[in-house]
């Protein structure tokens, strides 16, 4: 269908007025857009990578060779053999199948799934969903900087165990939680230990002793829709969906071949400028961790200060709300998020910010992309002291 004459991005309504400036991204950890590397090959893998990669004419084995050279470049970041990739519909279906299926692989005397109190919601929500086939969840707490205790987490685990999961970072605070300790303990009791490495993946080193390990591309810079789902070999896990012939019987469906091939080129891209980008990043994500203390009153900077991502730093403004907050900083042209819900339409509490202890309002997580300047950073340190200023003083607040 064509575009022309339509517009493609949504009006503001008239009431609201929009600072016209080039809206700056500060929300990288939601999704980057496409690298460089990304776009140039999804156009061209339109073209290479159509066809059906399971069958056996040329164009077919065509892109089954651009597939299977994806997954060498991806297993090669992630630290695993490339047959123990595979590649999913999206971080979240990629989460699903690592939880269904570790569960459906279980010995029978097993029924126990260990999780940190701070996990994503679609690791937590996998769990309780296997609830009425036996599952029982075991949250393990953190303390006030978002940090799993080793030691408790291996209390946690013992021979009812069949899935534990640990985070490699987390998504709403930075904190990066200590996988590979923990892994010691699941497997001395031959327990799976399934990783969400969604937020660190090309961001930071990756933990290395898991059994399941789930990714998504649109956080390094590839398009949206397509995850990773990798599982080591020996790892106790069965496909949980209806038995396919493609993937091994890991993921059923045709593959989305040519998003696959730009998830790939975006994270080599991605993996070559690591090192540079996390040096910036941290320089700037500290600069906003010293500043913002000393520009607003009543505020707290939550997350670890060094055992962190190096592109995302969060803060909580007492006082105010984590919507309205968000909603004026867009308006002033900067783009960031709000751990204060779990979305916009619930308005329930951060889940993540709870297990904290922490402010759970007048929450701002600020994760920046590649671009980002020093400039851009002191201009929004800027705006966002003069926003947070006026709605206090709209809220009457102390």
């Amino acid at each position: 269908m064509s575009t022309r004459g339509v517009s493609t991005h949504a009006d503001a309504p008239a009431d609201e007025p929009v600072d016209r400036r080039r809206t700056r991204h500060f929300d990288a950890a939601s999704g980057e857009p496409l690298h460089p590397a990304a776009r140039e090959v999804l156009l061209s893998a339109h073209d290479d990578g159509w066809a059906d990669p399971a069958r056996l004419y040329g164009s077919a084995r065509r892109a089954r060779m651009l597939l299977d050279n994806a997954r060498e470049i991806v297993a090669a970041v992630l630290g695993c053999r490339p047959d123990e990739v595979s590649f999913t519909a999206g971080g979240t279906h990629a989460v699903h199948s690592a939880v269904l299926g570790a569960f459906a692989a279980r010995e029978r005397a097993r029924s126990e799934i260990v999780v940190s109190a701070v996990e994503h919601s679609s690791v937590l929500h996998s769990a309780a969903a296997l609830g009425p086939q036996g599952a029982v969840t075991r949250q393990v707490g953190v303390d006030g900087l978002g940090s799993v205790d080793a030691d408790e987490f291996a209390r946690a685990i013992h021979p009812a165990s069949v899935l534990a999961c640990l985070q490699t970072a987390n998504h709403e605070v930075g904190t990066v939680q200590p996988v590979d300790e923990v892994a010691e303990h699941c497997e001395r009791h031959g327990v799976a230990l399934l990783t969400d490495a969604a937020q660190a993946v090309g961001r930071t080193e990756l933990p290395t002793r898991w059994s399941l390990l789930t990714a998504s591309a649109h956080k390094w810079g590839g398009p949206p829709g397509v995850g990773v789902l990798a599982v080591r070999r020996g790892a106790r896990w069965r496909s949980p969906w209806p038995e396919d012939e493609r993937e091994n019987g890991r993921v059923p469906g045709v593959q989305n071949v040519p998003g696959v091939l730009a998830a790939a080129a975006a994270l080599r891209a991605r993996a070559e400028e690591a090192a540079e980008l996390a040096t910036r990043h941290a320089e700037l994500t500290e600069r906003i961790r010293a500043r913002v203390p000393g520009l607003l009153s009543d505020v707290d900077v939550v997350g670890h200060p060094r055992h962190r991502l190096p592109h995302l730093v969060t803060f909580s403004c007492l006082y105010l709300d984590g919507e309205a907050l968000v909603t004026e900083l867009d308006r002033a042209g900067y783009a960031v998020s709000s751990g204060s819900s779990c979305t916009s339409s619930t308005l329930q509490p951060s889940h993540v910010l709870e297990a904290m202890g922490a402010l759970t309002h007048g929450n701002v997580r600020v994760s920046l992309g590649p671009d980002v300047t020093i400039d851009e950073v002191d201009e929004f340190l800027a705006v966002v002291t003069d926003v947070v200023g006026r709605l206090r003083q709209e809220a009457a607040a102390p």
